[in-house]
């Protein structure tokens, strides 16, 4: 198995430094090839250890392979290590395949593009940041491909350097995420002084021993959700999401759906043994999911950029995610993580493709009538409408609906997130259908009229319109992994890693269900009503939609609790210190050794009478001291 676990681990690297190396001795096509290349040869990587592993009994199905031992430092030391698994294939699957149709999506979609190579070196280096992320057979490995993301995000989001915004939203990134790092380092920093390792083995069978006191699992395990939270951008570390759309269309898909907010998810599974041995951490991580997932939906129902409904959607949608591995349903969690990563992916590259068709242009009160001009396109953002609503037998049925069910089944505080998913599922269907009947329903708008296409080609390039179609596939047929009462495929593959904390019956599964597909068409007929029909005007509360419209004021919260405090700070460091104390001492310096220099110049005459006098009385001052010192 870890020939296919190296293979896919490296595969995307040696794209990126192949491109990287190769400059424009290759043409910018070729890099986008290449790049592709890379990362379907680690899809196939991924395929291979699979199949290899599908062949094995359950028992050994987990194995990790060491290099060599990468750092040593007195009795600690830590190995590059790959550590395969179910739940490391599950993501080197998902990450591969969809990175792999994000990447071929992007030939179409970046063609023209001046800086094309160092966009798709880019892409490699990120793809191979998460698949490194995934696989790291330890906590160090891990972080190093935590970090490696985080950098890879920090330059595709701000990939057209020359926009202001696109900088602005980088560092908004990089910052985020950065405090999610810190916290990460210092939970390892505590397993070391605890432990004296990062292996995953050894800290797992210590936090289950009961060999960590309560203080310091909760405390690693804190630090652990601080990454998670802000990778994933659950409140309150979620205000770069958004941002990030500043980015090209696909970095989005490929950051926003399949890979980099999905980690968080995937930490928490695979690191869930630390979570349950705390005082309430994983319950909190539950929390904080309900609360992101309802205040998310809520702020997409009044975004006018396309791509920030989508984005705030998958805020939403990852809250879900945290509410499944919050309950101790993980394969729940991780199998949305899947289907999500699919709609998702087809939304934004549908998205990519309208953007595409308008000269580039976002705004949804500008579009209006495309279902005519790009009847597939349609169908495909219906398909992802559908199944990000939760309506069967899409697969965001079987996976969303399979969490509420957890969620009910947990009880105690179960009960309440199973509330808070019933109305995101209200509010999905809503912002969902808004912009589906916004942006394909109806009239053809002026805008339209004036700038649909210019391309020559249709609906978009074949690179561009192939990945849409299999993802559109993959979201009508995806759910049937796992079909409740029937079939367990997903969970039965992924539950020796991640044994489930709850399960719920059959029945539960499917009346919830009922429940919760009757919300989701409540919220698309009321989505119908106010923007396809349009039989009734849109209900307006200033106070609410102003709200709304800031996103909480979360943005403005942190610029009074945070950035004013630290430019005031700043500027009355400058004012009564730098300036008077660091400026004035080396201006007073400067002016000193200046006016030295011109003292010792002007005594410069360069007459020799001058010189023979200044010699006579130095000897004449050496002597009288050499004699008063006798």
């Amino acid at each position: 198995m870890t020939a296919g676990a190296w293979l896919c681990l490296l595969a995307p690297l040696a794209g990126a430094v192949l491109i990287t190396l190769a400059g424009t001795h290759i043409s910018r096509r070729a890099a986008g090839v290449l790049s592709t290349a890379s990362v379907f040869v680690a899809f196939g990587g991924a395929v291979w250890t699979f199949v290899e592993m599908l062949s094995r009994d359950e028992a050994e199905r987990s194995e990790v392979t060491t290099a060599w031992t990468w750092l040593e430092a007195g009795s600690f030391k830590v190995g590059l290590e790959l550590l395969v698994d179910p739940l490391s294939v599950v993501m080197m699957l998902i990450v591969s395949g969809v990175g792999g149709l994000i990447v071929l999506y992007s030939i179409g979609y970046m063609d023209g593009d001046d800086e094309e190579r160092r966009y798709f070196a880019y892409m490699s280096l990120f793809v191979f940041s998460m698949l490194m992320l995934v696989e790291g057979g330890n906590f160090l490995l891990l972080l190093v491909g935590w970090g490696l993301v985080g950098l890879a995000s920090y330059l595709l989001i701000g990939f057209w350097h020359e926009r202001a915004a696109a900088v602005a939203a980088a560092k908004n990134a990089f910052i985020m995420n950065a405090f999610g790092d810190a916290t990460m380092a210092l939970a390892f920093f505590l397993l070391i002084q605890q432990t004296g390792t990062l292996s995953f083995g050894p800290v797992f069978e210590a936090a289950e021993g009961g060999h960590l006191s309560n203080t310091v699992v909760t405390l690693v395990a804190l630090g652990l959700l601080g990454g998670a939270v802000a990778k994933s951008a659950q409140l309150p570390l979620h205000t770069w999401l958004p941002d990030a759309m500043e980015g090209p269309t696909p970095v989005s898909a490929l950051i926003h759906a399949a890979t980099m907010v999905t980690a968080g998810v995937y930490l928490i599974a695979r690191t869930h043994p630390i979570f349950e041995a705390s005082d309430g951490i994983l319950e909190l991580a539950g929390i904080l999911g309900a609360v992101t997932l309802v205040v998310a939906g809520l702020i997409a129902l009044v975004q006018t950029d396309i791509k920030r409904v989508i984005a705030y959607s998958t805020m939403s949608q990852i809250g879900y995610m945290f509410v499944g591995v919050g309950v101790g349903a993980y394969a729940n969690g991780m199998f949305h993580l899947m289907t999500h990563a699919f709609f998702k992916a087809l939304l934004f590259m549908a998205a990519g493709l309208v953007i595409h068709h308008l000269a580039g242009e976002q705004d949804i009160r500008k579009m209006g009538g495309l279902r005519g001009v790009m009847p597939r396109t349609t169908v495909a953002f219906l398909v992802g409408s559908l199944s990000l609503a939760g309506i069967p037998p899409l697969s965001g049925f079987f996976s969303k609906d399979s969490i509420l069910a957890a969620a009910w089944a947990h009880g105690g505080y179960g009960y309440a997130l199973f509330a808070a998913g019933l109305a995101g599922v209200f509010l999905t269907g809503i912002y969902a259908f808004r912009l589906f009947f916004v942006v394909f329903g109806g009239e053809q708008s002026a805008f339209v009229r004036e700038h649909a296409d210019g391309h020559g080609h249709g609906e978009g390039p074949r690179t561009m319109t192939a990945p849409v179609a299999i993802l559109a596939v993959l979201a009508v047929v995806g759910g049937l992994l796992q079909v409740a009462g029937a079939w367990h495929l997903f969970s039965d593959f992924l539950d020796p890693v991640v044994e489930p904390i709850v399960e719920p019956s059959a029945t539960a599964d499917w009346v919830t269900s009922a429940v919760a597909v009757l919300i989701a068409a409540a919220g698309i007929a009321v989505a119908w009503t106010l923007y396809g029909a349009r039989t009734r005007a849109v209900p307006r509360q200033a106070w609410i939609q102003r709200t709304l419209e800031h996103k909480f004021w979360f943005d403005e919260l942190y610029d009074a609790l945070l950035y004013r405090p630290a430019v005031g700070l700043v500027a009355f460091a400058r004012r009564w210190f730098e300036e008077p104390v660091i400026d004035g001492s080396l201006t007073e310096l400067t002016d000193a050794t200046r006016e030295t220099g011109t003292a010792v110049g002007a005594a410069q005459t360069g007459y020799l009478r001058s010189y023979a006098l200044a010699i006579a009385l130095s000897v004449a001052v050496l002597v009288v001291v050499f004699v008063s010192v006798r």
